[in-house]
C-alpha cells in the first residue's frame, strides 16, 4: 500500500477517491469530502452536506438537519486518518470506535452547511489512540467531541467476528 503522503496533492490535500482508498468506508457512509492538512498529530478535514444526502430525508421529516451522531462520524473517520498516519503499517489495522468521552453540540447543521473538522492526537499507545476534536460551521463552533479509538489488527479481527455477521 501506498504511504498515505503519497496521496497528497501539491498543497497537501487528500481527495475523497484517495481517502476511500485509505480508510475502509463507501458511498453514502463516508462522512468527509476532503482532507485539507494532515500531519501527525493534527487533521483538518471537510464536510458538504448536501441537501441529497440520505439519512437527510427523516432527520427531520419536512425540516432536514444533520444529526449529531453522524457529526461526531465524520470527525471519527478524521480522527481515524490521523492514526493511520501515525501506524507503519496502517494499512494491517482497523481503526474502531473505543469510546466517546464526551460530546456537545453548539448549533444545528443543515443542508448547504460545510463542516469542518478538526482533529488532535493527544497521546497513543500501541492498540489506543486519543483523540480531541472540534466541529465549525465557518468559524462558529458545532460541536466538541473527545474520543478513544481502538487499534486492531483488521485480519485477526475480521476473522473472530466475520462468523459472528448475521446471516440471512
Amino acid at each position: 500500500m501506498k504511504s498515505i503522503d503519497q496521496f497528497k496533492d501539491s498543497n497537501g490535500e487528500i481527495s475523497r477517491e484517495d481517502i476511500k482508498k485509505i480508510i475502509p468506508y463507501e458511498d453514502p457512509f463516508l462522512m468527509i469530502d476532503r482532507v485539507l492538512s494532515l500531519d501527525k498529530k493534527n487533521i483538518v478535514a471537510i464536510k458538504n452536506v448536501r441537501v441529497e444526502e440520505d439519512y437527510l430525508k427523516g432527520h427531520f421529516k419536512g425540516f432536514p438537519i444533520m444529526p449529531g451522531a453522524l457529526i461526531v462520524e465524520g470527525l471519527g473517520q478524521a480522527a481515524t486518518l490521523l492514526v493511520r498516519y501515525n501506524l507503519k503499517n496502517h494499512e494491517q489495522k482497523d481503526i474502531l470506535a473505543y469510546k466517546i468521552r464526551s460530546a456537545k453540540f453548539f448549533r444545528p447543521t443543515f443542508p448547504g452547511h460545510t463542516l469542518r473538522f478538526e482533529a488532535k492526537l493527544v497521546f497513543m499507545f500501541k492498540k489506543i489512540a486519543f483523540v480531541n476534536g472540534n466541529v465549525f460551521r465557518k468559524e462558529k463552533l458545532v460541536s466538541k467531541v473527545k474520543m478513544v479509538l481502538a487499534i486492531v489488527d483488521k485480519k485477526g479481527f475480521r476473522e473472530r467476528y466475520s462468523s459472528k455477521k448475521i446471516k440471512n
